[in-house]
């Protein structure tokens, strides 16, 4: 009798544990979750698919969602162009934000679960090192964030769009978008 015990207990965890994993979504699945949540955002929105050779952005709230990257990982709406003073290569800018996950998220509702340092002034400022992908503290955020300073300046808000492949490493292992509003400056506030 005991040396059928345990094939039969390995039979039964195996059979368990095989259970629990078709319960799991695979990576292409959650992919596909992460574009219908984006597209259902964007659906509510004008989108435009290029940059304008000039920059010339309509700004406001009721401004495109402009695609910046060639994946459509990053969609920027801008509030505010900033000043014509623009980010240089390893120039240190600091930037309040405020973030809510695109699968929760509805648009015009007050009850968005935001977070981040915008709301909180006693909150230090966060920053990154423009255009260097070699420290840890400008990769920590992912690429998505520092997209629009390539079009934009100092002082400039935007609402922004990333999902995770342009956002920060816990978003990319999740496959979490989400919506960014995001005022960049040059100097800590």
């Amino acid at each position: 009798m005991k040396k059928y015990l345990f094939p039969i207990i390995a039979i039964i965890g195996l059979a368990i544990a095989s259970v629990s994993c078709n319960d799991s979504k695979s990576y292409a699945e959650l992919l596909s979750d992460e574009n219908q949540a984006v597209n259902k955002f964007l659906v509510q929105h004008k989108v435009v698919d290029y940059v304008p050779a000039d920059n010339n952005f309509e700004i406001g709230e009721d401004a495109p969602y402009y695609r910046l990257d060639d994946e459509g990982n990053v969609y920027m709406q801008v509030l505010s162009k900033g000043s014509d003073e623009k980010a240089e290569k390893d120039a240190r800018v600091y930037f309040r934000f405020k973030r809510a996950n695109l699968f929760n998220f509805e648009v015009g509702s007050d009850d968005n679960n935001w977070s981040g340092n915008a709301d909180n002034m006693n909150t230090q400022s966060t920053f990154f090192l423009f255009d260097n992908t070699t420290v840890s503290q400008s990769t920590q955020y992912g690429t998505g964030i520092q997209l629009p300073l390539h079009y934009l300046g100092y002082g400039a808000t935007v609402n922004i769009v990333i999902k995770s492949q342009a956002g920060p490493t816990s978003d990319m292992s999740y496959v979490v978008p989400y919506i960014y509003w995001i005022q960049y400056n040059k100097s800590m506030i």
